[in-house]
């Protein structure tokens, strides 16, 4: 493609897809994308977030579903090498393993972008940069609410916490316990006294959430979910149980999506953090940047809330997820 035209492309891209003559349409910015999955009402909204950007930017979009399987995000980029698209993207399904296939990647002189989540590669040169959100801070922030929200209704009871983790080696997973677990330790009554990965979907949030009450029964005074969907599949088990989740079950989960919203104004969910899957428009922007040689920040964070029941019906009009 002719360096003026593609100059003009990526500029007007990176500036907010704004209108081309045709002829500098004539080859488009390409990028191959790999995503986790289907797995969540989030992952939905990010897949749809990402298809629509690119659809307005006018780039072609390369997609690929790994169905939450590391080898088929490793068959997905080589097979965007060997197409020779101009960006890769993609959100990793764990954080380990991708050492070779990024080399692969760097050697083709294929600049790479991570969406969501993280990897930990022993060279960082072997990606341009990070956008999402920071995993740590929302778990802190899950224990933030969990803290301020013992010290006003139960300051001098033992708290037990059941936690129902994402997809394990998942940076989500890894980064949400940590950052939890952090906070929630200056209050030696809290304590999680069940702990499982429930792979972020709503099926096992719910057979994880039976297992539990089976396991513990009563005892159990809080809910962590490492996102809505697990959490919204416990409040089945929890009701199927006789109980009431909200009131005889604490439920704390991470998102921000409509389900959730929901969930709240219904009694059955106290507060979700928000985790934002509207990336798609950032990324076209980064990845024009990227293929034009200009600079981008290693890490781009996304700007988040925290959500407690009480705001639930007043905020579920302004949810795009």
């Amino acid at each position: 493609m002719n360096l003026n035209r593609r100059s003009l492309l990526l500029a007007a891209i990176a500036a907010g897809f704004g209108s081309l003559p045709l002829a500098a349409m004539a080859a488009p910015l390409t990028i191959g994308f790999s995503q986790v999955g289907a797995e969540s009402e989030w992952r939905t909204a990010n897949t749809m977030s990402i298809k629509d950007a690119a659809k307005k930017a006018r780039v072609n979009l390369k997609f690929a579903d790994a169905q939450q399987r590391q080898e088929n995000q490793i068959k997905a980029i080589r097979s965007f090498i060997a197409q020779k698209v101009d960006v890769i993207a993609f959100s990793p399904v764990v954080e380990t393993g991708w050492d070779t296939v990024l080399r692969e990647a760097k050697a083709a002189k294929i600049p790479v972008i991570l969406t969501d989540r993280t990897v930990n590669v022993s060279d960082e040169s072997l990606y341009v940069t990070f956008i999402g959100s920071d995993f740590v801070e929302e778990g802190r922030r899950a224990g933030r609410w969990l803290l301020e929200h013992v010290k006003k209704n139960s300051p001098d009871s033992a708290v037990n916490i059941v936690e129902l983790q994402g997809t394990v080696g998942s940076g989500p997973a890894i980064d949400r316990k940590k950052g939890f677990e952090e906070v929630i330790a200056a209050n030696k009554k809290l304590k999680i006294i069940r702990s499982q990965t429930a792979e972020f979907t709503r099926s096992k949030g719910k057979e994880v959430m039976e297992a539990f009450l089976k396991a513990e029964g009563k005892k159990i005074n809080v809910l962590y979910a490492h996102n809505d969907d697990m959490a919204i599949g416990a409040i089945q088990a929890i009701e199927e149980a006789g109980l009431k989740p909200g009131k005889d079950i604490v439920i704390v989960s991470i998102d921000g999506v409509k389900g959730a919203f929901e969930a709240m104004i219904a009694g059955k969910l106290n507060v979700t953090v928000e985790c934002s899957p509207l990336l798609g428009p950032q990324l076209m922007k980064v990845a024009a940047d990227v293929a034009a040689g200009r600079p981008v920040p290693r890490r781009i964070v996304t700007q988040e809330g925290v959500f407690p029941a009480e705001v639930a019906a007043k905020e579920l009009p302004n949810r795009k997820y």
